[in-house]
């Protein structure tokens, strides 16, 4: 991630492209609060499977999961991972099905030395500069990683932003100025491998086992300035390193997917882009170039890689009719390129679009608006990207930004606190804080758990994305149907699933967290501004 409070360049918008047809008469449609939805699904008609939802560990697990009162990350590690209930049967937490744990490249061990001047956003490395392994390193990180285990999170993803700083051709978590080759020292590739493979083996000694690498992170973007760990890579020495790592991966038995390719947008996953008004230089259209089988740098048949491609979905939301086009753009994109691909959303917060609905990343929110906003973006991403996977950014955030699940302040003001890095005691103890966004996403991660299939869902009459009501549906085991709904509107709405029989409803709104009610098939009330999850059979 390029972190909104990076001093970096921020990562320029998805080009625009040409037109590409797309019908936006929904935009302005109008629906009367009088008429009860009809909510029709087909289960016979199936899309992707899924694989998860997710969140990651950085960088604020290191300090939380070492420092504060055990008491209060159990907490936070049961409104991420738990899938129990209370009494009245409401979740305790939002259950993620994926957890993402970074693989730190020693900027920590370096401190001030670092140039990363925010201590937040180093991350120790477990390797030591003379090739040893310290695996007491990331103690913070690793009781959330076990954490997450225990409470029955089902994967788990290792990914690192820059190699050991070691291995850096400047020594440093950040890379050279003006170049955007991988910043690896020469004749260093396997080494970097050795050492990925060399945690993955570890932990998975230790019961822990990662089912996926992703090994790098947004290599579109130069990493040049000393804001967080993280490294430019040209596709051809991302191809490199894949090579290397499938090969070591077998040699060591291990049964790690390497999910690739994490890029920095959509748009770099399928498409050619300009990079400072120059041409292609070698960094985009990642679908063609790794899974094409025609590319002559297919990676589709090489052990150990996964045959699905990562992408970030920042740059990629606003306009609204651009966030339905770019996806159908990126589905079709993918299709073309081997019909067999899957896509994952592995990445997203809210950096850009100030003109937004929410007016951008900047302050915090923990309520519904920002809730909806993502419901939106989760939805599109899943019904028309047909993303198999949908991943925020960091679970947790002590800054006034918009891009955490539980927030963290220091308490001082009644229900809200000092955040940032400047509140040392935030390294120690603090307050902590859950957002509607939270459990809006737990409307999904909770109960659309890994192997579901989503199924075709209409809601009659046709609803606008902008204030009407968006419905997808999933398939499970036994016949089991889960419905998510988003009610955008202002106004309360009636929804009839063509059922009679009784449905678990959990609702999350402006008065509620996952909010269990028992309802008729046929009457199911959505509040205004609210994220319903329906269970039937």
């Amino acid at each position: 991630m390029k972190s909104p409070l990076s001093s970096a360049t921020p990562p320029p918008s998805v080009v625009r492209l040409a037109c590409v047809c797309l019908t936006l008469a929904v935009l302005g449609v109008k629906s009367s609060a009088a008429e009860p939805l009809r909510i029709r699904v087909d289960p016979a008609i199936s899309f992707q499977t899924m694989d998860g939802f997710g969140a990651s560990d950085a960088w604020q697990c290191q300090f939380v999961g070492n420092n504060w009162p055990v008491q209060k990350r159990e907490r936070i590690a049961d409104l991420l991972f738990s899938r129990e209930e209370d009494a009245r049967g409401n979740p305790e937490g939002i259950g993620l099905s994926i957890w993402r744990f970074n693989l730190g490249a020693g900027t920590a061990e370096q401190g001030d030395a670092s140039d990363i001047g925010n201590p937040w956003r180093r991350a120790e490395c477990f390797q030591s500069t003379d090739g040893s392994y310290d695996w007491s390193k990331q103690a913070g990180q690793q009781w959330f990683l076990r954490a997450a285990r225990q409470r029955g999170v089902e994967r788990f993803l290792a990914f690192p932003n820059s190699p050991p700083v070691h291995l850096t051709r400047n020594g440093k978590g950040y890379a050279p100025k003006d170049l955007p080759y991988l910043n690896v020292k020469p004749g260093k590739l396997d080494a970097y491998a050795a050492f990925l493979v060399e945690v993955l083996d570890h932990f998975q000694k230790e019961g822990l086992p990662f089912d996926y690498l992703s090994p790098f992170n947004e290599p579109q973007w130069a990493w040049d300035e000393a804001g967080q760990e993280g490294t430019p890579g040209l596709n051809i020495e991302l191809y490199a390193l894949i090579r290397y790592l499938s090969k070591e991966l077998s040699r060591r038995g291990l049964a790690t997917q390497l999910a690739i390719a994490e890029a920095g947008t959509i748009g770099h996953a399928f498409m050619r882009m300009d990079f400072k008004g120059l041409k292609s230089d070698g960094r985009d259209a990642q679908a063609q170039f790794f899974f094409s089988p025609e590319s002559p740098f297919y990676i589709g048949d090489l052990p150990n890689v996964a045959l699905l491609i990562s992408a970030h979905g920042y740059h990629s939301v606003w306009p609204l009719d651009k966030q339905v086009e770019y996806r159908q753009m990126l589905h079709h994109a993918l299709t073309a390129a081997n019909p067999r691909l899957g896509y994952w959303q592995s990445e997203y917060c809210i950096l850009e679009e100030p003109n937004t609905e929410i007016r951008g990343g900047g302050r915090r929110d923990l309520g519904m608006n920002t809730a909806l906003y993502v419901a939106r973006i989760i939805h599109h991403d899943l019904t028309v990207a047909q993303a198999r996977s949908w991943q925020w950014w960091t679970a947790v955030s002590e800054v006034d930004y918009k891009d955490g699940l539980v927030y963290l302040d220091d308490g001082s003001r009644g229900d809200s606190g000092k955040m940032g890095a400047e509140t040392l005691s935030l390294a120690r103890d603090g307050a902590v804080r859950e957002s509607k966004l939270l459990w809006a996403l737990g409307n999904y991660a909770r109960f659309v758990r890994p192997g579901m299939v989503r199924v075709d869902c209409r809601v009659e009459p046709e609803q606008s994305y902008v204030n009407g009501v968006l419905a997808s549906g999933y398939k499970g085991p036994g016949g089991k149907v889960v419905l998510v709904l988003v009610n955008l509107s202002q106004e309360e709405r009636q929804c009839d699933l063509g059922s009679a029989a009784e449905v678990a409803v959990y609702t999350t709104s402006a008065h509620g967290n996952l909010q269990k009610s028992l309802q008729k098939g046929a009457n199911i009330t959505l509040p205004a501004r609210a994220v319903v999850t329906c269970l039937f059979h």
